[in-house]
């Protein structure tokens, strides 16, 4: 059965894409710890990241890279943090998120509650900057 992240890459459920090239989609997460929170994922469906051939796994870590390179760009942030935790979705994918502090990758805390409008401008503007690099 595809996982709810094929189904996104499908286009049968909407996302806030971000970036995308023939085998990696990058969308914002829907339930983020901080304004920008993005998920990189492959293409091709795989529960374990360390599951992945050499190359797919490379070119991940290449690809959600030019990602977060966009997000620091498009998101005012000292950094932008990365964890693969995988339990949630058996869909290997990479978390990125704008921080300014450690605390602000704390999946324990309240997420944010973004609107529709608001989730929109930020992958618009992280697109923007993905496109110009």
């Amino acid at each position: 059965m595809a996982s709810i992240f094929s189904k996104i890459v499908a286009g049968q459920i909407p996302s806030y894409k971000v970036a995308e090239d023939d085998n990696y989609y990058a969308f914002l997460d829907i339930s983020p710890v901080a304004k920008g929170h993005t998920l990189v994922i492959p293409k091709h469906e795989v529960d374990y990241i360390f599951d992945l051939d050499s190359e797919e796994y490379q070119g991940l870590w290449e690809f959600a890279q030019r990602v977060a390179r966009a997000m620091k760009q498009a998101i005012p942030c000292k950094r932008i943090a990365v964890a693969v935790l995988g339990l949630e979705v058996p869909h290997c994918h990479i978390h990125l998120a704008p921080i300014n502090t450690e605390g602000d990758m704390n999946f324990a805390k309240p997420h944010l509650k973004l609107d529709a409008t608001e989730m929109q401008a930020i992958a618009d503007s992280i697109a923007q900057a993905f496109a110009q690099l």
